[in-house]
């Protein structure tokens, strides 16, 4: 099981490697292909230096995989898909999809390094062990050593039982594999293990290797993909904790796993059996607290373990890794590899890199919006909807000044229950603060006739868009800001200028129910006065249009008036347009089965109709059938009587002749016929007619 390093200097003559990596499209698997695909074979063998350092952290931690051409020298990256109809990936070479074994063989046969993950899709254990045993069946064949690295999971450790009784505290390292216990869960893959490191004897030929890779996070989430999207959701007070949250769980970057397996490939190190974790010893509730506070709602709660299964969107396999409680050291990895670390330290203390790359891996990115106008315009109404499509915060400064003064007044307001003397004295100076800036709101609104002056306005709505919600999902700001002074403290990506006719204005106000116009500022006079103030504000050299003109952002100028339109429905088209796709996780299961619903009741209305439409075709179709029958009918009929009366008219003359010629004398013989009753009846009135031919009497 022991062989010497390959000397770097016989690395770098081989070509260009192909590594296989099954389930390309899994979040796993995929990162490692991306990364993989991005360095050049034999990299990892050189010392990284100082500048090397200070460059990559200036970089982003995600590799720009989908570039139109890999650097020279990289790994050519193939493997199997576990969906058919998933997108072509821009880093592989090839990707295949329901392919017999004895097509898998040859294309394992292909490649330099074979990968086979199995941290993801238990189903995948078997399909790994069958790979190995066909590799070390085919090693005869082999034109140069191949390399197998079997992915699996810290989870075969799960029951391992402490190195020290009395000291619970030290942990497992990669020498001590042969003492781990596996979770009950994960049978499978410790016999994988087993099944792998047994078939890597002949080095030479055949090296394989074993990675345990502890929970992986980062980029588009992994297995703390739940607590991100639950937390920047927004939807609930507190992000859950299951237990107590006191165990330890072993993790790893997933782009870190990547470039363990990078040094795996290019040192192909003595060393069979390796664990991949970063240096950080984090809980449970560590990591919670720590993705509550950074994107959500700040707060924890403690649950039962047992409330953990009633979570829809944690599997088991996923509890078992929040739930482990594992300590656990990377000794080997650290000592002997030379990796770029993206998150050496850990989850929390990396969270910032780590929520930037997963908001942009999956398109969370705030959509920042205000809305500008006058009064009538249609600002509101446009608001809601576009709040609605994109799932944004409305922000109207009526209710921003009413939350923030009710804030400040439950601060204020004295606090039921004992606290640490530490909180007291931080709880004395908040509420100090608060009356103070109580005070200040209320002589501000005593000398201003009830108005709130600008420096306390523009806080007030700072802080709403600092709030977490309006970071994470975005908001649309309702007629704010009003003024150039009020827009320099505030940014926002897209400016919408609405504006029409005063007369048109005027007219819209007049046709509102009074209903709608009662206690608001569309009365008669309050609303004239908000127009020419807002004429007036806008035609001055600092208007609040001119200042996003400065900063490059150029407002999206809508003439209502001119659209006709009541509902403003071509304007929210043109502002979509103009916007975009929105930048959330999509529809809730909630907002697809109503979707669902709505496309089959669709579905079926368009088949009623399309029936009723088909029997209506048909219905006519009939009646203009009989009705042609009938109208042959009746030409048939009149032709036929027209036939009667002209064989009728053409016959009167014949019958004339007949009558006056012919029956007399016909008549005649045939009584002298009947008399007679000659043996030849026929010679005999022809003999008779001879002889009474009156022509020849």
């Amino acid at each position: 099981m022991a062989e010497e390093e390959v000397p770097a200097s016989v690395e770098k003559v081989v070509r260009i490697q192909r590594v296989f990596i099954n389930l390309l499209d899994t979040y796993s698997s995929g990162n490692i292909g991306k990364f993989l695909s991005n360095c050049v074979v034999g990299a990892s063998l050189e010392e990284i230096t100082d500048e090397e350092e200070e460059e990559d952290e200036n970089k982003s931690a995600a590799p720009e995989a989908a570039s139109a051409k890999l650097k020279e020298g990289t790994f050519q990256i193939v493997g199997t898909l576990a969906k058919s109809e998933s997108i072509r990936l821009e880093f592989a070479v090839e990707t295949y999809s329901a392919l017999s074994r004895e097509e898998l063989l040859m294309r394992l046969m292909e490649c330099d390094v074979v990968i086979y993950n199995i941290t993801e899709c238990p189903q995948q254990v078997e399909e790994a062990i069958w790979a190995v045993s066909a590799l070390n069946e085919e090693i005869s064949h082999f034109e140069k050593r191949k390399v197998f690295v079997l992915i699996s999971t810290v989870m075969t450790w799960a029951r391992s039982k402490p190195l020290d009784p009395d000291d619970s505290e030290i942990p497992f390292t990669e020498e001590d594999y042969r003492r781990r216990k596996h979770h009950p869960n994960f049978l499978d893959h410790i016999n994988a293990e087993k099944m792998v490191l047994k078939f890597g004897k002949n080095v030479r030929k055949f090296a394989t290797y074993v990675v345990a890779a502890g929970l992986q996070y980062g980029m588009e989430g992994g297995l703390l993909h739940t607590f991100f999207k639950t937390a920047w959701l927004g939807e609930v007070p507190a992000l859950s904790v299951f237990g107590d949250g006191s165990n330890i769980i072993p993790a790893i970057h997933v782009l870190d796993l990547a470039g363990v397996i990078q040094n795996v490939i290019d040192h192909v190190p003595k060393v069979h059996y390796l664990v991949a974790v970063d240096e950080s010893v984090q809980t449970l509730e560590d990591v919670v607290k720590c993705i509550s506070k950074n994107t959500g709602p700040g707060k924890i709660q403690k649950l039962p373990r047992e409330n953990a299964f009633l979570t829809k969107d944690l599997t088991q396999e996923c509890l078992d890794h929040l739930l482990v409680n594992l300590r656990m050291e990377a000794l080997f990895v650290k000592e002997n590899f030379n990796i770029r670390w993206v998150a050496q330290t850990g989850f929390v203390e990396n969270i910032n890199n780590i929520l930037k790359e997963y908001k942009q891996s999956r398109g969370l990115l705030p959509i920042k919006i205000c809305i500008l106008g006058p009064p009538a315009v249609g600002k509101s109404s446009i608001a809601v909807e576009l709040c609605k499509y994109y799932k944004l915060h409305h922000i109207k400064l009526k209710d921003v000044i009413s939350e923030a003064i009710a804030k400040l007044e439950a601060i204020v307001a004295p606090q039921e229950g004992g606290e640490e003397e530490g909180e007291e004295e931080e709880e004395e100076e908040n509420v100090e603060d608060a009356q103070e800036l109580l005070d200040g709101i209320k002589e501000s609104m005593e000398q201003n006739a009830g108005r709130l002056e600008d420096q306390y306005i523009i806080r007030f709505v700072k802080e709403k868009l600092k709030s977490m919600p309006c970071r994470n999902q975005g908001y649309v700001l309702d007629g704010f800001p009003k003024t150039y002074d009020q827009a320099k403290d505030l940014f926002n990506q897209f400016v919408c200028a609405l504006d029409a006719s005063d007369e048109f204005l005027k007219e819209r106000v007049m046709n509102l129910p009074e209903s709608l116009v009662a206690g608001t500022h569309y009365t008669q006079d309050r609303f004239l006065r908000a127009l020419s103030n807002y004429r007036d504000i806008n035609t001055d050299d600092e208007t609040v249009f001119n200042y996003f003109d400065e900063l490059e952002i150029h407002p999206i100028h809508i003439d209502v008036g001119k659209l006709e339109d009541a509902q403003n429905r071509l304007a929210i088209k043109q502002l979509i347009k103009e916007i975009g796709e929105p930048r959330n996780y999509g529809l809730t299961d909630e907002e697809k089965a109503e979707e669902e619903r709505r496309a089959a009741e669709g579905r079926l209305a368009r088949e009623a109709a399309e029936e009723a439409e088909r029997e209506h075709n048909e219905a006519v179709e009939m009646a203009e059938k009989i009705a042609r029958w009938e109208e042959w009918n009746k030409r048939l009929e009149e032709v036929k009587r027209e036939e009667r009366e002209l064989l009728e008219a053409q016959s009167i003359p014949l019958r004339n002749y007949l009558m006056t010629y012919v029956m007399p004398t016909l008549m005649q013989g045939v009584n002298e016929c009947c008399k007679v009753r000659p043996e030849d009846p026929v010679d005999f009135l022809a003999e008779y007619l001879f002889k009474h031919n009156p022509e020849t009497q």
